[in-house]
């Protein structure tokens, strides 16, 4: 597996595994995969703009023959009061590679891709509340429970909850 920053070439694969994702867990991200489906190919590539400063940042993981297998995005905070912050958005791994360990690799080089960046000082990330696998993968990478949302997402007549979860990326002065 290679772990490499998307750009604007990888947007139709970006969008492809995005909206898979968003199809196979519904419940695990916010946003659903018919919105997603009606952007644009200019906002997908938008998201993965090349610029090194740039606000977002998606990561993905490539199999052996180049497919693309997973992904995370890094959203980082640009004004000035809050650019300490890092969100981190849209982990996730094909069913074919999980337990594979890729899940952590993946979360190891969004880490240490959000600690290079200057200012960066913590992290965060929020998890549908009964995703269990996800919660304990991001609790081994050393994320802490900061609150729950109560009826964070709609789905249907349904609503769950999100676990806020952060980190620090660097000495906390």
């Amino acid at each position: 597996m290679t772990i490499a920053r998307l750009d604007p070439a990888h947007a139709e694969a970006y969008r492809t595994i995005t909206l898979e994702a968003l199809a196979l867990h519904p419940d695990a991200y916010t946003s659903s995969a018919d919105e997603r489906a009606l952007r644009p190919a200019s906002w997908w590539e938008a998201r993965l703009n090349p610029d090194p400063d740039s606000n977002e940042v998606v990561l993905g993981a490539f199999d052996d023959d180049g497919a693309l297998v997973g992904s995370a995005g890094l959203s980082f905070e640009a004004r000035e009061k809050g650019r300490h912050k890092v969100t981190l958005f849209g982990m996730y791994v094909t069913p074919r590679c999980r337990r594979s360990g890729l899940g952590a690799q993946l979360m190891n080089a969004a880490l240490d891709y959000a600690s290079a960046r200057p200012h960066a000082k913590i992290i965060q990330l929020t998890v549908t509340e009964a995703n269990a696998c996800a919660r304990s993968l991001y609790q081994r990478l050393g994320f802490s429970t900061f609150g729950v949302e109560p009826y964070a997402i709609a789905l249907g007549e349904r609503y769950l909850s999100k676990v806020h979860m952060w980190r620090a990326l660097a000495d906390l002065d």
